[in-house]
Parts: structure tokens; C-alpha cells; sequence
């Protein structure tokens, strides 16, 4: 045990060197931060893995620094560390979707393990089962809708591609003369 214990502590403090000496040689080229964006923009691809990893962890795909939500499941606009924007992100309705593939598939066959195993009443299913599906699908949710939100910023898509935002025109007629929008002085573009 105190073999192990040791060990823990050689490897924590070989971490903790490794981290002062990363940060010593960011402090002397510029931030962290920095040197990720340039190596990101200088190689022009961007790493699926790691942001798919950042993304289930709830943080920014780019930098993995900051909080992907500012709320339950509301992204943030603007990663405060990286500068990333997040707001043009465009998970809609597929985190839901597979967050209920991955909870049915797991329930389900949990469900017919304890039934062939145990066989026990209704009621008993009932008491596992329903807290066990909604607990795994609220805490399932956020992760799945980050790593789909780190693939959308890794392959570019969806307004995460520098070179799309140079090219964008604004549409001319804008968002005021959408139906049901009104004016500023209160009255409806559309009569």
C-alpha cells in the first residue's frame, strides 16, 4: 500500500513538473491558448479525437479550457479562453435522439438480464427502471450534444470554418423583414 502510495506521489509530482515546465516555455512564446489556435490554423485540420473527447467533457472543442454551457444546455456564445465562437452550432435535434439510442439499448437489455435472471413483479421493474432511464438520459444529454458540437467545430461545419465567416454575405432584406417580426417602433414588416 505505501509502495503504491509512493508511487501515486512520484507520478503526481512528475505531472506537476511537466505542467510547470509547459508553462514556463508558454509564459516565454505567448499563452497556451496561443500556441493551440496557431497550431490548429497552421496545420489546417483539426483534431477529431481530442475534440470529441473535450466535447463529452463539456468543454470547448478547440481549447478544452472553458465550460461548453452556461446553463444545463445552453452554449455559451463565445469560449471566454480561446475566443471560439460557439453560437452558430447546430445540434438540433440529434443529441436527443442519441441519447435515447444509447439509454434504450443499455435499459432494455439491463431490463431483460434482471428479468431472466430474477423474474421479479411489475412494480419492482417499474421502481428500477424509470429513475434508471430518466438519470442516464439527463445526465447523457449535455455530453452527447458537446461531442456533437466538437464534431461540427473538428470538421468545420456550420460557420466553424474561418474561411466560410470571410465569405458570408449578409442577407440584404435581413432578419427585420422576416414574418412576424416587428419594427422598432413596434409594427410588423408585414402590415
Amino acid at each position: 500500500m505505501a509502495a503504491a502510495r509512493s508511487w501515486r506521489l512520484t507520478l503526481g509530482g512528475a505531472r506537476s513538473t511537466e505542467r510547470e515546465a509547459s508553462a514556463r516555455s508558454a509564459a516565454l512564446s505567448g499563452s497556451v491558448v496561443d500556441m493551440m489556435s496557431q497550431q490548429a490554423n497552421s496545420s489546417g485540420s483539426r483534431d477529431m479525437v481530442a475534440a470529441i473527447r473535450r466535447g463529452l467533457r463539456q468543454r470547448c472543442p478547440c481549447c478544452g479550457i472553458r465550460k461548453l454551457y452556461r446553463a444545463y444546455l445552453k452554449v455559451t456564445d463565445v469560449c471566454t479562453s480561446c475566443g471560439t465562437e460557439l453560437h452558430h452550432q447546430r445540434a438540433d435535434d440529434a443529441p436527443p435522439y442519441v441519447t435515447m439510442f444509447i439509454t434504450g439499448h443499455v435499459v432494455v437489455a439491463a431490463l431483460l438480464a434482471v428479468e431472466r435472471s430474477f423474474a421479479p413483479p411489475e412494480w419492482v421493474h417499474l421502481a428500477i427502471w424509470l429513475p434508471v432511464t430518466a438519470l442516464m438520459t439527463l445526465w447523457l444529454l449535455p455530453r452527447v450534444k458537446g461531442a456533437l458540437i466538437a464534431i461540427q467545430w473538428a470538421a468545420k461545419m456550420h460557420g466553424f470554418d474561418p474561411a466560410d465567416a470571410a465569405n458570408r454575405v449578409p442577407d440584404p432584406a435581413g432578419p427585420e423583414t422576416w414574418p412576424g417580426n416587428t419594427n422598432k417602433a413596434g409594427v410588423s414588416a408585414h402590415g
